[in-house]
């Protein structure tokens, strides 16, 4: 790694926000793969710009780095569930677009994924503290509880359907294929892992998610006008 200069070193320090943002990248990947406990200040400092002293200046101690890193995790996936503008969509094109950017941001942040499955190895507690994660969690189910009433009022959605299982759901199926990936490709192979196959998978999950929030009258209309929207972009 090339050697900053002092004047580089001066405008990194005058930049705090941006060293946090380098300590909380790093932090993240550390605890993703060490956890709460196996992962180290030191080892952390050493990969950022900052020292370990900065580090607890910012954060407090490694509870406190590990719970901001916990937050941008839960920043970043709901970050991109609101660049969708998914309130100026149609309801059943707004819940096909989430489940497919769940399924998609999972795929692509597995440390997200990781730093979820430690949390639950902690009984959620320190996420459950974090008043930000809070927050944060209960603006996505407001997104979903606002598609699925577009949805009921519409006539497409069921009138039964719970914002918070649905949430599940989504989460459920774009969860697993992420944190069993090396047990599942162990068993039965990494062919469902391919770009091809996680493609087609991802189509099922929108399908089924589609399938269970619809209306069974309203479900074949539904996916004639989805699938028309994904062919009209090729015609062209």
């Amino acid at each position: 790694m090339a050697t900053k200069t002092d004047a580089e070193r001066r405008s990194w320090r005058q930049n705090p926000e941006a060293v946090q943002r380098d300590i909380l990248s790093v932090a993240l990947s550390e605890f993703a793969a060490k956890g709460l406990s196996g992962a180290r200040v030191e080892t952390i400092a050493s990969q950022t710009q900052t020292s370990k002293r900065m580090i607890y200046y910012y954060f407090g101690d490694k509870l406190g780095l590990y719970t901001k890193a916990l937050e941008a995790a839960y920043m970043k996936v709901r970050d991109g569930e609101a660049a969708l503008d998914l309130a100026d969509l149609p309801p059943d094109a707004a819940l096909a677009r989430l489940v497919a950017f769940t399924f998609d941001h999972h795929r692509e942040n597995p440390d997200f994924i990781r730093m979820v499955m430690i949390e639950n190895i902690h009984n959620g507690e320190n996420l459950a503290a974090s008043r930000v994660i809070r927050d944060m969690n209960v603006a996505a189910i407001d997104k979903l509880e606002d598609i699925c009433r577009r949805g009921q009022e519409a006539g497409l959605f069921r009138a039964d359907l719970d914002p918070v299982a649905l949430h599940w759901q989504i989460s459920a199926a774009s969860f697993f294929n992420v944190s069993n990936r090396p047990t599942f490709s162990a068993i039965f192979g990494p062919d469902l892992f391919d770009d091809t196959s996680q493609a087609r998978l991802r189509a099922q999950v929108v399908d089924s998610i589609l399938a269970l929030a619809a209306r069974p009258s309203a479900l074949d209309g539904i996916r004639s006008r989805l699938a028309g929207e994904e062919e009209s972009p090729r015609k062209a």
